[in-house]
């Protein structure tokens, strides 16, 4: 396959036009053309539908499309690694799972960057996405979390797919809520005080091996009626601190964050679910010392919250 025509398919599908990317590749438009037909040709698919407002992707196109920017990534990392006029510039990435905790080691880790260049990639996200991430992406850690009854289920994902893995840490998910809200003051919240409230939940559980309505049922029981799903952290404080009416499980969380958000946080003695957080690679990966630097914060940060 040629590297080059690549290139042409991912710059024409950015602009969406054969023309405009004729005018930034510096090249002929009938060339372009030609090129693309080439690499379909090649391929056996069809990567644009041609129509007289542009080309856009099929999606056998998304596909490739999706391919080619992570292998032309890879072959741009080569090239500036070997090249004798530059320093190897510094890469760290990782896919966590929405911990306050983690969020906290990695803002300290971003502190000890030497003048270096450097690339920083931090992803929240569920279980399933981070894995994506190491195996379809460009990702080099991530951090899983699961429920300690389903750990026989990760562990046989993670051996099958090749990913090493270590545990970070234990624990049982803390009540947070605002500080007006009706439960602050009570020494002893039950399952049952919490029935009138509005839970706000993570709406991307994952187990492997199991169904969704399983895995659902679960995490997410029957005795709340009221909740509210959100995919990132910044949402959830904004709701716990503007709806006193709100409350969510989560991960211990650092005080001064509670104390921005006007927040306090409870323990349920009736939760005695034990979840745990999961450092996984590729196996044969070597930990760099960008890696070494973080994982030193991430253990701090354990120490002193969870």
């Amino acid at each position: 396959m040629n590297i080059l025509h690549m290139k042409y398919a991912v710059e024409v599908a950015r602009v969406g036009s054969l023309n405009k990317a004729a005018q930034t590749l510096l090249i002929a438009q009938p060339n372009l053309s030609r090129s693309i037909k080439e690499l379909e040709a090649e391929l056996g698919i069809v990567i644009f539908d041609r129509s007289a407002r542009g080309m856009r992707l099929t999606p056998q196109g998304e596909e490739f499309v999706g391919y080619a920017q992570s292998i032309l990534r890879q072959i741009d990392q080569v090239e500036s690694m070997y090249k004798e006029t530059s320093l190897p510039k510094q890469r760290f990435s990782i896919s966590v799972p929405r911990a306050c905790y983690i969020s906290e080691a990695f803002a300290q880790f971003s502190r000890t960057l030497s003048d270096q260049s450097a690339e920083l990639f931090y992803k929240e996200t569920n279980s399933k996405r981070t894995i994506q991430n190491l195996l379809e992406h460009d990702f080099r850690l991530g951090i899983i979390r699961y429920a300690q009854d389903y750990d026989q289920y990760f562990r046989a994902m993670l051996d099958e797919k090749g990913l090493a893995y270590e545990m970070i840490t234990e624990f049982t998910y803390q009540l947070i809520m605002s500080r007006e809200h009706p439960l602050a003051e009570k020494d002893e919240i039950t399952f049952e005080d919490l029935r009138p409230f509005i839970e706000i939940a993570h709406a991307d559980p994952y187990v492997p091996s199991l169904p969704l309505s399983k895995v659902v049922k679960e995490e997410l029981p029957d005795n709340i009626d009221r909740r509210i799903f959100i995919y990132e952290r910044a949402s959830q404080f904004d709701l716990l601190c503007e709806n006193p009416q709100t409350f969510m499980w989560v991960s211990p969380v650092p005080q001064k964050l509670l104390d921005r958000y006007a927040l306090v946080q409870r323990r349920c003695a009736q939760n005695r679910r034990v979840y745990r957080d999961v450092l996984i690679y590729r196996n044969g990966y070597t930990l760099t010392p960008l890696d070494h630097a973080f994982i030193t914060e991430l253990c701090m940060a354990r120490r002193k919250y969870l």
